[in-house]
């Protein structure tokens, strides 16, 4: 038992004299900051695209309780599909979002890891940050997809054909 308390004594005495250094500390929040800045620009990508898939899920509701009180029009019925396919979009684009900013987190946390402790882990950190781009790329390849949905609109021919042809 002594031997565990002086072991962790002596892990906290190397920790604190590790993180003494006010210039090593404020290298590592410098490093940081890149990455605290994209979770930022993330978290702000992903207020659009929640407030598009609030709008496209509401929409559905409303032409769902339309339909089923029988005062659906044809338009509203040829529109569900197409917001159906709106709102998958939106929910993969904020899904892969979300992975995003949870590694760009890992990403942060390990550049503070790495600097107080031996072995190197710059690897691990390099091959999470492009986990973060690729994530972030296919959620904003989905954000794409809906968008230019929603400006071609529900009669644009390459929709109806293609929702016709499966």
């Amino acid at each position: 038992m002594v031997d565990l308390l002086s072991a962790s004594t002596s892990l906290a005495v190397e920790m604190l004299q590790r993180t003494a250094s006010t210039p090593h500390v404020q290298q590592i929040v410098q490093l940081s900051l890149a990455p605290a800045f994209l979770l930022s620009g993330i978290g702000a990508i992903m207020n659009v695209m929640m407030s598009r898939m609030i709008w496209v899920a509401e929409r559905i509701e409303r032409i769902e309780r339309r339909i089923e009180d029988g005062k659906a029009g044809d338009h509203e019925l040829r529109e569900l599909p197409w917001l159906v396919q709106r709102r998958r979009h939106a929910q993969k684009a904020m899904a892969f979002s979300t992975a995003s900013a949870a590694v760009i987190s890992v990403v942060i946390a390990l550049l503070f890891i790495s600097a107080y402790i031996e072995p190197q882990i710059g690897t691990i950190t390099a091959i999470a940050w492009v986990l973060t781009m690729a994530l972030l790329i296919t959620g904003l390849g989905f954000f794409l997809l809906e968008t230019r949905m929603a400006a071609r609109g529900v009669n644009y021919r390459g929709w109806r054909n293609r929702k016709t042809r499966r």
